[in-house]
This record gives C-alpha cells, sequence and structure tokens, in this order.
C-alpha cells in the first residue's frame, strides 16, 4: 500500500514538473542572433548616442535639482545607459573579447560624458542645496542590489525574446535608476563635496554590476552561442584572459554588495533597538529626542537624544549590553547625549524642546486618526445592527 502512495506521489511530481516546464520554458521564444547583434548595435556609443545622453543627463539633472521626480523618469526613459553594460555581460557570457573591449571602452566614455555634463549644469545652476532627490542617490541600500540584479534579468529576457517587448525594456530604464546616481556624482563635483560623488558614484557601480551580471547568468543559462576564433590557442587565451578579468571585477563587487547587506541589517537592527528601549521601563520618564545611525565597515554608532530624567552609568551600560547580545551589534558604540547633567546652549536647548513638541504632535495626530477610525467602525455597526 505504501508503494502504491509512494508510486502515485511520484506521478504527481513529474506531472507537476512537466508543468512548470511548459509554463516557464524560455528557450524556444529566444532569438540568439537578433539578440547579439541588438545588444552589439546599443553598444555603439557615437554621434546621435552621445548627443542624446548629453541632453538626457542635463534632463535628468534638473529633475533632480527641482525634485520632479516625473522629469527624472523622463530622462530615463530617453537615456542610452543600459547598452554597454548589457554588452559587458554578454562579451563575458560568450567569451567574446572584442565585444568586451568596446563595451567597456564605451562605458568609460558614457560615464565621462555623463558627469561632464551634470557637473556643467550644477555649476551654472541657481539652486545650489541637496533636494531629497538628490541625498536619496548618495547612499546605496541592499534594495538597489535587487533592483539592479532583477532589473537586468527582466531587461535581457525582453531583449533576448523573438518579439521585443518595448515596455518591459523601458519598464528596466526606469527601475534600474542608471543616471540619477551618474547626475548626483556630478554634483558632487560641481559642490566640490567629494562624499557625495563617491556615494552616488558607488551606487551607479553597484547597479551596472548587476545588471551586466544578470544579463551574464541569463546568456549561459540560455545557451548562447560561444564566440569562435580561427586559432584555437587564440580562443583559449581569450576565454582564460576574461575569466581572470570577471573574477578580478567580481571579488570587490560582492565584497561592496556584502557591506552594502551588512548596513540594511544595521539600520533594522538599530531601528528596532530605538523602538524597544522607548517602550521599556527604564525610560519612562525619558523622552528619545532624536536617533542617529552612522555606518562605518569597520564600526557602527548609534547616537541617542535624551530629554528628561537622566540615565546612570549602569543604565548605559545595560543599554550597550542590550545592543550587542540581544541585536547582535557587537560592533556599534552608543553615545548617549542627554539634556540633564551637563549645561547646554539656548540653542540646542530650544532644538530639543522643538524636537519633543514636533515629536508629540505627531502622536496625537496618529492617536487622533486611530479614534477616528474606531469611531466610523462604531457608527458602522450601529447601522447596520
Amino acid at each position: 500500500m505504501n508503494t502504491e502512495k509512494q508510486d502515485r506521489f511520484t506521478r504527481i511530481l513529474k506531472v507537476l514538473w512537466r508543468k512548470v516546464k511548459e509554463y516557464t520554458q524560455i528557450k524556444e521564444d529566444t532569438d540568439y542572433e537578433a539578440t547579439v547583434d541588438s545588444i552589439s548595435k546599443s553598444v555603439v556609443f557615437r554621434g546621435f548616442n552621445v548627443w542624446i545622453l548629453f541632453f538626457a543627463i542635463i534632463v535628468a539633472s534638473v529633475g533632480l535639482n527641482v525634485n520632479s521626480t516625473a522629469v527624472i523618469i523622463g530622462a530615463m526613459l530617453i537615456s542610452p545607459l543600459m547598452g554597454p553594460i548589457n554588452g559587458v555581460g554578454l562579451a563575458i557570457g560568450t567569451f567574446d573579447e572584442l565585444l568586451l573591449r568596446k563595451s567597456l571602452k564605451n562605458l568609460i566614455i558614457m560615464v565621462l560624458i555623463s558627469l561632464a555634463a551634470s557637473t556643467l549644469y550644477f555649476l551654472i545652476s541657481p539652486i545650489s542645496d541637496a533636494r531629497s532627490e538628490l541625498l536619496a542617490r548618495t547612499q546605496p541600500t541592499i534594495f538597489d542590489v535587487f533592483i539592479g540584479f532583477f532589473g537586468g534579468l527582466a531587461g535581457i529576457l525582453a531583449t533576448s525574446r523573438k518579439s521585443q517587448s518595448i515596455t518591459v525594456i523601458s519598464g528596466v530604464a526606469i527601475a534600474t535608476a542608471l543616471m540619477p546616481p551618474l547626475c548626483t556624482a556630478g554634483y558632487g563635483i560641481a559642490t566640490g563635496q567629494i562624499w557625495y560623488f563617491l556615494g552616488a558614484f558607488y551606487l551607479f557601480f553597484i547597479n551596472s554590476f548587476f545588471i551586466a551580471l544578470a544579463t551574464f547568468v541569463t546568456v549561459r543559462l540560455l545557451g548562447f552561442p560561444q564566440a569562435r576564433y580561427v586559432d584555437e590557442q587564440r580562443h583559449k587565451a581569450v576565454k582564460r584572459i576574461i575569466t581572470i578579468f570577471t573574477i578580478i571585477v567580481l571579488i570587490p563587487s560582492i565584497y561592496l554588495a556584502i557591506d552594502v547587506i551588512r548596513e540594511a541589517a544595521f539600520n533594522t537592527q538599530s531601528l528596532k533597538f530605538v523602538n524597544e528601549i522607548q517602550n521599556s521601563e527604564m525610560l519612562a520618564e525619558t523622552e528619545i529626542i532624536k536617533s542617529e545611525r552612522e555606518y562605518h565597515h569597520r564600526s557602527q554608532t548609534i547616537t541617542l537624544i535624551l530629554f528628561g530624567q537622566q540615565l546612570d552609568e549602569a543604565q548605559v551600560y545595560h543599554l550597550q549590553n542590550i545592543l550587542h547580545n540581544e541585536y547582535g551589534l557587537k560592533k556599534t558604540n552608543l553615545v548617549i547625549k542627554q539634556s540633564s547633567g551637563k549645561p547646554i546652549d539656548v540653542k540646542q536647548q530650544n532644538e530639543l524642546i522643538e524636537e519633543l513638541f514636533d515629536k508629540k504632535d505627531e502622536t496625537i495626530r496618529q492617536q487622533d486618526s486611530i479614534i477616528h477610525e474606531l469611531r466610523r467602525q462604531l457608527e458602522e455597526t450601529a447601522n447596520t445592527d
């Protein structure tokens, strides 16, 4: 009896597996020659493409400068940034030395033109302060890794179809957001803020790397034909060189991605820590006015600005232990700044009071919203009865 059940279960699994393969297979709809031809043409970066990129970067910079999301999206739709990046992934996947050289060359030219255009704009722009759209492009997160990789997968799959979907390709151009980081890097150069430049360029590199990685993975899985050389020794040498190049790029990129993941985990755990201790008995008569997080590879810092009853050394030590042992943030230093115990200037005291009132107002608004919703539900229940 048990054997019959096992056989029946095995047959059901086989049927399900066949159905899954039937609905998910993509090789039959892949146009290998057209895909290689399309990406190879999009790699070329001269003439009209140069001017289109230059103008698109200016438009995106204006959008970032005036905080207009619609303008930024429009600029991303007309920019030709994806071509050389997809070319790198395709070249590595097919061991095409000529395409790899051409893609890397045009990628460098593309970046230089983008930086020149954005720097020029921000040098002459009358708006010099960093708006939220600019600030959002100065620090990559784990979500940027996901967007780059899965957006790249969607892009190469759409490109490799026999009937290419312009809607998908346009959507990928928007989602992967390659232009805004380059514009922000130009802003960093124009205003002399090196950390803006480094953070934004780091974000661009992360996005570009994972788009190229997605292209490489798809090309290998779909079995794209490898480039052929007349001399077999030459073919082996090219494969060896490209493999070494891939490893050289891959190792630091994975290291950087892991650091992004660690930073995301740090931010998540630190927020949980702050929320928990605010509701603890220890801080019953103390208010957390402001919390700040600072992440570095070797050390992290959480700064808490408190208002109310002053914590003693034992309580601060206890909070530090909670942070290290319960939240796994062993490298994190906890800094407590309190409004009492040490004299503070009038300006700092006023700022703390303003932040306290703002926080209280927000709490009151949330409570009013909950009360309003409960009243509405009670009225609906009464009317139903």
